[in-house]
């Protein structure tokens, strides 16, 4: 068991690559399920389940992104650090999905509408300023990017990340509000507030 574990915090550059490469396949799949739903054209819905969809894969991969360096000081497992800025792309990337499902499907790009859209409705309003906020995350992701800014100032700029997922999490409550579910924030309500706490405390410590 103990050599298990040793062996898994201590894998080989090749043997990250592989679980890279399976990673984002992993990230990759629920897109591809999407457009082949899309595609097959036997939803009641589409534009409904595109939205919807790509909503909660931004949800999953934030969470998912926060997880990393708590699961990675827990297990000892350091190549964890290696997935994370994959996972965090993987995040913008279906942040992005939502946000062209919104500007397209109910706005059809008219851009003074979308900000009236933005300015009127407060769920919209946060939603949008949680995707502005992943936008430099994603810009600065490359190790070219890190060297430009030095280590601490791309460290403090990806602390966003911290702003990002509590305003998700708040964009998806206000919009369930209206329907009056509220189970599925709530889970993604406790899991953000958690791994933020558990960054906290170990920042105090």
């Amino acid at each position: 068991m103990a050599n298990g574990a040793a062996s898994l915090a201590a894998l080989a550059p090749r043997q990250v690559s592989t679980v890279k490469g399976v990673l984002f396949v992993l990230a990759l799949a629920p897109f591809l399920v999407i457009a082949w739903r899309v595609l097959e054209g036997d939803l009641v819905e589409p534009i409904e389940y595109i939205t919807r969809a790509t909503g909660d894969w931004t949800l999953y991969m934030l969470c998912i992104t926060l997880a990393v360096t708590p699961l990675r000081r827990l297990s000892g497992w350091n190549w964890l650090a290696r997935m994370r800025r994959m996972i965090g792309l993987f995040a913008f990337f279906y942040a992005l999905l939502h946000f062209t499902a919104f500007i397209w499907f109910d706005h059809f790009f008219d851009i003074a509408s979308m900000w009236r859209d933005v300015l009127k409705r407060p769920f919209i309003t946060v939603g949008f300023t949680a995707f502005v906020l992943l936008i430099p995350l994603a810009l600065t992701s490359t190790n070219a990017m890190m060297r430009r800014l030095g280590g601490k100032r791309w460290q403090w700029l990806h602390r966003l990340i911290y702003v990002v997922a509590p305003l998700g999490v708040l964009h998806f409550w206000w919009m369930k509000a209206g329907k009056n579910d509220f189970a599925e924030p709530t889970l993604f309500a406790v899991i953000v507030v958690v791994l933020l706490g558990v960054r906290i405390y170990w920042s105090r410590r």
